[in-house]
């Protein structure tokens, strides 16, 4: 069923607004919902560790990218929704593909929008296996002008040492860490 979803067209995104501390609007982000036809809604937690493990990261990620970016281009004629940031989920199997950074730049080609405006969110274990070679692809990124969040911070191998050498404009610190 899982990889017949894309075909089908059953998935969505949901767009969680994102407030700074004074309550204002300034970015949302896009989060994955499983709509099978006729059937209840399905939560990432129950598909997303089949789709990584059978290699339908990739393409669900890729579509997740591509309509997010749409969004952002289609929010671009609405003043209110024109200056916002989308986040956007990568799992650490479609951010260590070689052909990742060609992968983003195609969406924002394609949606034309301000690469400024889409944020990548990795988790710790996208930076566990290879600091070094995660560095570089977030630079290459940075370059194109995206920009980076670390998500749920706290709950892998949480060290302050290495957040400093990554190109961050955001952490999310876990709640069961605070």
């Amino acid at each position: 069923r899982l990889r017949r979803a894309l075909e089908r067209d059953e998935f969505r995104l949901h767009y969680q607004p994102q407030v700074d501390q004074n309550g204002a609007l300034i970015g949302a982000e896009a989060l994955i919902r499983w709509v099978p036809d006729g059937r209840d809604m399905i939560l990432p937690a129950e598909f997303i560790p089949l789709a990584e493990e059978t290699g339908l990261i990739l393409v669900i990620g890729k579509w997740v990218l591509d309509t997010a970016c749409a969004q952002l281009k289609a929010w671009e004629s609405d003043p209110r929704t024109q200056s916002l940031q989308m986040a956007v989920n990568v799992s650490a199997r479609q951010f260590h593909q070689p052909d990742f950074v060609d992968t983003v730049r195609a969406s924002l080609v394609a949606s034309n929008i301000n690469p400024a405006r889409l944020k990548l969110e990795l988790t710790e274990t996208v930076v566990l296996d290879n600091v070094d070679a995660v560095v570089s692809r977030m630079q290459q990124l940075n370059a194109l002008g995206v920009s980076f969040c670390l998500d749920d911070f706290g709950t892998g191998y949480s060290s302050l040492s290495y957040l400093k050498r990554l190109p961050l404009d955001q952490v999310k610190i876990d709640q069961s860490f605070v």
